[in-house]
Parts: structure tokens; C-alpha cells; sequence
């Protein structure tokens, strides 16, 4: 990270990054649609603050990327709260409900965890996520929070390139559903760019949760029609199990990475294993390597497979069983993975749990409030419209986070009632002195190595965030085997030496949504100047606070 102001010249004078970093005394709101970033940035003028303002870009994204996130979701955030200098943790992702068992579906003839459908829902986190946070860091009420997003979704947005592709990916599931298809396939077509899409049912969800809060969601119409939608699919999710359902402030883990502290949630999410990946490369020398050389993207490679194999095997609700978080986070414990990467081969036998590879629909967000509170915050319904199921009149879809549990009995993350299964979604924060940072990347199981990489980006090659988001990324999103997906920004050279070293490479575009993307902010408490930043891989953008009269 440039550490000064010569270093901002320098880098802009000839620079590899597209976009420059976004620098205001006031807020910013960064995330992956404009219409969201602006929702966040006018909260932040009419004077909340960044739990207030993520909160509303949460639900805006809601609107304009259905595909990806929604009420129907669950919710990860860290909150940097500046008075007391504290960092807190909250997580809020449901378990399966309480008749969900592994006997239950193997009577119906499953042999698998379905990826899609009734049998996929689990308890909807994110409203409880909203209202905890809100709760405790608020400063506006809910329904002035959620005003820009009831106004989008009466008024309709146009559907930006990327997002109309994602939705283009999610037709064949949608036509599954009469209810899915009638909200999201309007004249019974997917919306081309620039099409304006309306979505007036959600609109009158948002506007119950305005006036009731959680309770709409959990115990009022919105549950009804939720159970009304399991029952007609002959699912077992019922008014008990939204009811009895909160979110849970957690403690964030964290390790330390060449002067910086890094800071991830504990399971069930996988950013335990951003931790890990950060510990056996402090063992490679990555920063004299150069950026995206052969011998930097082989160390972050096999350091993936070696944290992935752990977090497959331990990661689950630790409600349910102990996770080793300290001997799996301990440096000693690094110092004799790290011994097992080959400098000149890659390692094919690497080997997890069994675990399903699909799923990668998230969208994250990141705020900085003018009084220096950040919010790093993620939010799925897993994958492409999750489990393409919507309740009738809702106007949002169930998601499909159950996919990731195992029938596998004994393994830490089998299914059980009301358990938490192993999730991907995952924000990120980072500090150093008078520097604090809230990240994240999102992308299925492509999260914690690109988290590793942009750490990496910023620490080991001196990247401000906006080139650190930017930078050419790999992702393996395999758990096994010696194939890798990497961008053609790297350089051909690089890729020939590291296919001589067993690497499998699947080359993919310049800007390749296969590897995920970001958003950052940034805030100097020395200088009291705030930095945001999106990455290009998305529609979006980080938008400062707008100063009003």
C-alpha cells in the first residue's frame, strides 16, 4: 500500500491499475451496483452511519441483483466501531430446519445434498443480521434506511451488462417455478441490457420490514407466505423454525501477516482458511518474487490446497462439534505445512471431503462513515437464484445454503436440524498503524484465495486497494488435483513455466468473473481521509458521500 503521497504520483504516472482510488473526508460506499453505492453514499448525508448505510446497499442489491443476494439470504459482517476502537463480528446464517434430517431425505431417494429446491433452505439470516446491526450500531430507522430500495424496486432500475448476464445464466432454474418465473421473467423473458425491471412485491416486503422490523420477517405475513411456499414443495421449513432464529455477535479470528493483522469470522464460515493460507506464505519470500510471477503464484497455489484440505476437514457449526481454530491458526503448525510445498512441482494429492463445488452467488459491500466506523459485510442466497423457489407475493428467492451440508454422518458438516452448514461467504478486514481496511471478494470457494492474493497485493507488492482489487487473480475451485483458473493478464511466460511445474491451467479472460470481485475502503485515522474502491470485475462503484447544504 503506497504510504505516501509521492507514492500516489508515482503510481498513477504509469500504473497497471484501471481506476483510481476514490478519496474523500466523508464517507464512501463501495459495492457492486452504482444505484446501491448512491443508496449507501445519501444514507451517509442524511447522517447515519456505516452499519445504517451497508444496510441500505444491502438492500438495494437486493433489487438489482436478485440472482445474487436477497432477504431469503444469510448475512457475514465485521464492524469496526471507532469510539471504542472495537471490532465485532456478527453472524447471521441459519440452520436447517428442525424435521431436516438425513433419514428424511434419504426416505424421499436422496443420495446427495440437493443443490436446488425445497430440501436446499435453510433459515433465512439476513433480516436477523439487519436488525441486530441496526439495533446496536444504528442511528436512523429502519424505514429511512430502506427508502432508496423501496424506491428502486417501484420504480424499476435498467439491468447493467453483467448482472443481465447472471440473470440470462439463471432462466432454466427460474422456469421451474410459476412464482419465479412470473417475478423474474417478465413477458416470460429474461430482461435484456437496459430493460427496465420492476420488482413491486419486494417493494411491499421491504416496506413491511419498515414498519415492523424483524418480526415481518420471522413471525408476521412474510413467514406465512415463506411456509406457504415450503409446504406447497413438501419441504419441512416451518413457523417454529423462523421464529426461533437470531443472529449471533461472534468474535473475530485473526493472524498476523508481515506487520499487518488480518481479521476473518470463525466457522462455520471458510475465512479461517484466509488465515491459514496468509501463515504458510509468510514462509515465501513473495514479495521479492514480484508480482504474479512463477514462483509467487506457485507458493499461493499450493498454500491454497493445503489450507482448503484443513478447512474441508474441520470447518462446520461449531455448536455442534469443536473446531481446532488454534493449533489450525498456530504459526508452528504453518512452519510444518509449509514444508510440504515442492518449489518445483505442484501437488495433486491434496485431499478434502468430499464437498459440493457449486455455488459463488454473493455480493459484498463495504462502508466508511465520515466518523470512521467500517463496515465489511456479505450477503448470498448462494447459488445462481438460489433455490429458485420465491414465495408468493414475497419477491424474493429462498436461498440454497443447505447445498453445502454433507449425508456423509460422520463428518463434522453433516446435516442436522437447525444446524449451520459450512458456508463460503466471507468479509474481510485488515490493520496496520493508523491504517484500517474492510475487504472482500466474493465467488463460492474462490473467497479465501482471493482474500490471500489481495492481502498479498496490498502487504507484499505495495498495491493501493483499487490496484490490489484489480490485479490479475487465480482461483482453484477444486479441492483436489493440479488444475487452476487464472486470467490472461498473466503473463504467458509465467503460465508456460508453471504448467512445467504439473499446474493444469484454465485460462480465462482478462477480467473473468471466475476469480471473483471486490470492493474495499480504507481509512487513514492519522490524515482522517477515507479511500474506497470496486472492482472492474462488477457493474459497480465506491461513491463518497455526497455533502449537503
Amino acid at each position: 500500500m503506497p504510504s505516501k503521497v509521492t507514492d500516489y504520483v508515482r503510481t498513477a504516472i504509469d500504473r497497471s491499475q484501471g481506476r483510481s482510488v476514490v478519496m474523500s473526508v466523508g464517507g464512501i460506499a463501495a459495492s457492486e451496483h452504482p444505484l446501491a453505492s448512491q443508496a449507501g453514499a445519501a444514507i451517509l448525508a442524511q447522517g447515519g452511519s456505516a452499519v445504517d448505510a451497508a444496510i441500505a446497499i444491502n438492500a438495494a442489491m437486493g433489487v438489482v441483483a436478485p440472482m445474487m443476494n436477497g432477504v431469503g439470504g444469510d448475512l457475514f459482517a465485521i464492524v469496526y466501531d471507532a469510539a471504542s476502537g472495537e471490532l465485532h463480528g456478527i453472524n447471521a446464517s441459519g440452520g436447517a430446519p428442525l424435521a431436516l434430517t438425513l433419514d428424511r431425505l434419504r426416505a424421499e431417494g436422496v443420495t446427495s445434498m440437493p443443490q436446488s429446491g425445497i430440501h436446499s433452505v435453510t433459515i433465512p439470516g439476513a433480516v436477523a443480521g439487519w436488525s441486530t446491526l441496526s439495533d446496536r450500531f444504528g442511528r436512523l430507522p429502519l424505514a429511512d434506511v430502506l427508502a432508496p430500495a423501496i424506491q428502486i424496486a417501484d420504480r424499476g432500475f435498467p439491468v447493467p451488462e453483467i448482472i443481465a448476464a447472471e440473470w440470462q445464466a439463471g432462466e432454466p432454474l427460474l422456469r421451474g417455478n410459476a412464482e419465479a418465473t412470473r417475478v423474474y421473467l417478465p413477458g416470460g423473458n429474461v430482461p435484456a441490457v437496459g430493460q427496465i425491471f420492476k420488482t413491486p412485491d419486494l417493494a411491499t416486503t421491504y416496506r413491511a420490514l419498515a414498519a415492523d422490523g424483524r418480526d415481518a420477517f420471522y413471525r408476521g405475513d412474510i413467514a406465512r407466505r415463506i411456509v406457504k411456499c415450503s409446504d406447497m414443495h413438501r419441504g419441512t421449513l416451518a413457523a417454529d423454525d423462523l421464529a426461533a432464529y437470531d443472529a449471533e455477535w461472534v468474535t473475530p479470528l485473526s493472524t498476523t501477516y508481515r506487520g499487518w493483522t488480518v481479521y476473518e469470522l470463525p466457522p462455520n464460515g471458510q475465512g479461517i482458511a484466509v488465515l491459514m493460507m496468509l501463515n504458510l506464505l509468510e514462509h515465501s519470500p513473495i514479495g521479492s518474487y514480484g508480482h504474479n510471477s512463477t514462483q509467487a503464484l506457485h507458493a499461493l497455489i499450493e498454500a491454497k490446497k493445503l489450507a482448503y484440505a484443513d478447512m474441508a476437514r474441520w470447518v462446520c457449526d461449531p455448536s455442534f462439534h469443536g473446531v481446532p481454530i488454534e493449533p489450525l491458526l498456530s504459526k508452528v503448525y504453518a512452519a510444518q505445512r509449509a514444508r510440504e510445498i515442492d518449489p518445483a512441482r505442484a501437488h495433486p494429492g491434496v485431499a478434502p471431503g468430499v464437498l459440493p463445488t457449486k455455488g459463488g452467488d454473493t455480493t459484498y459491500l463495504s462502508v466508511v462513515d465520515r466518523d470512521g466506523n467500517m463496515v465489511s459485510l456479505i450477503q448470498s442466497i448462494f447459488a445462481k437464484f438460489g433455490s429458485g423457489l420465491v414465495p408468493e407475493g414475497a419477491g424474493f428467492v429462498l436461498h440454497s445454503r443447505g447445498g453445502l451440508f454433507t449425508m456423509d454422518p460422520g463428518h463434522p458438516n453433516a446435516l442436522a436440524p437447525r444446524k449451520r452448514p459450512l458456508h463460503t461467504i466471507i468479509p474481510g478486514f485488515m490493520t496496520k498503524g493508523s491504517l484500517k481496511a474492510a475487504f472482500g471478494i466474493m465467488g463460492g470457494w474462490n473467497q479465501s484465495q482471493a482474500h490471500a492474493q489481495f492481502v498479498s497485493n496490498v502487504v507484499d507488492h505495495g498495491m493501493n486497494i483499487q490496484a490490489a482489487l484489480e490485479a490479475a487473480r487465480m482461483t482453484k475451485l477444486t479441492f483436489s488435483g493440479c488444475d487452476v483458473t487464472m486470467e490472461s493478464r498473466v503473463p504467458e511466460s509465467v503460465r508456460r513455466e508453471l504448467a512445467a511445474k504439473g499446474h493444469e491451467i484454465d485460462l480465462q479472460g482478462p477480467f473473468s468473473s471466475l476469480v471473483g470481485g471486490g470492493q474495499s475502503v480504507m481509512r487513514d485515522y492519522a490524515s482522517g481521509v477515507n479511500y474506497g474502491a470496486s472492482d472492474p470485475r462488477k457493474d459497480g462503484a465506491a461513491i463518497p458521500e455526497p455533502f449537503l447544504a
